[in-house]
């Protein structure tokens, strides 16, 4: 694909997920989670060429002006979409499917100083919401749904939900996860957890009140 085309294929994905967009010269001009892509495929062809300090230098000068940091080993796949992305960070051996969709504050990155493959590796169509932690090498499944706030330390399969610190599978193999702008409409294990000693309190209460009265 030419490079024209795959500018075009990059901001036709902007109008399809942001409702906010409304000129291809508002998103050419405008919106850094392009831009950061973008300069991401400069810095990875420099990055796959060793010339390792000039790719570093293009992914800084990114960061700068996006507020956005790709390490330029990571590899990327086509239609990625970064909305709102200051504070996102994906570190260097991150391999990003197609068709994924990432919110600001997402960090895909390591959990110490091992040496080889130690950032997760997301396929594709998933959704990473605004915040999350993704953190050591660990797979996303495609068609996943990463709550926002979460904290993902373990694989998620396919068609899944994940929400909470740590992160938990909350929906599996049900109906597939529509890729859409709705992930603050999760399940929260926690309020469910809330409701069930609730629930438990409120039997404990009324077996008390039935002994007082039996004395």
């Amino acid at each position: 694909m030419g490079l024209f085309k795959r500018m075009k294929e990059d901001m036709d994905v902007v109008f399809e997920q942001d409702p906010a967009a409304r000129t291809y010269f508002e998103v050419f001009l405008t919106y850094s989670g392009l831009h950061a892509v973008w300069a991401h495929r400069i810095a990875h062809g420099f990055y796959k060429r060793k010339f390792f300090f000039i790719a570093r230098a293009i992914s800084q000068i990114s960061r700068f002006f996006t507020g956005i940091e790709i390490h330029p080993g990571a590899k990327i796949g086509r239609r990625l979409f970064i909305d709102h992305g200051m504070g996102v960070v994906i570190g260097e051996t991150c391999d990003i499917g197609d068709d994924v969709i990432i919110f600001q504050g997402v960090t895909l990155g390591g959990t110490g100083k091992e040496k080889g493959k130690r950032h997760p590796t997301v396929k594709n169509n998933a959704l990473i919401a605004s915040g999350a932690k993704v953190l050591g090498s660990i797979t996303i499944g495609e068609n996943a749904k990463i709550g926002a706030g979460s904290v993902v330390l373990k694989d998620v399969p396919d068609h899944s939900t994940v929400v909470g610190i740590p992160g938990k599978v909350v929906v599996q193999n049900g109906k597939k996860v529509q890729k859409d702008l709705n992930h603050h409409i999760l399940p929260d294990p926690v309020e469910e957890r809330c409701k069930e000693l609730q629930s438990e309190i409120e039997k404990l209460e009324a077996e008390i009140k039935t002994l007082k009265e039996g004395k």
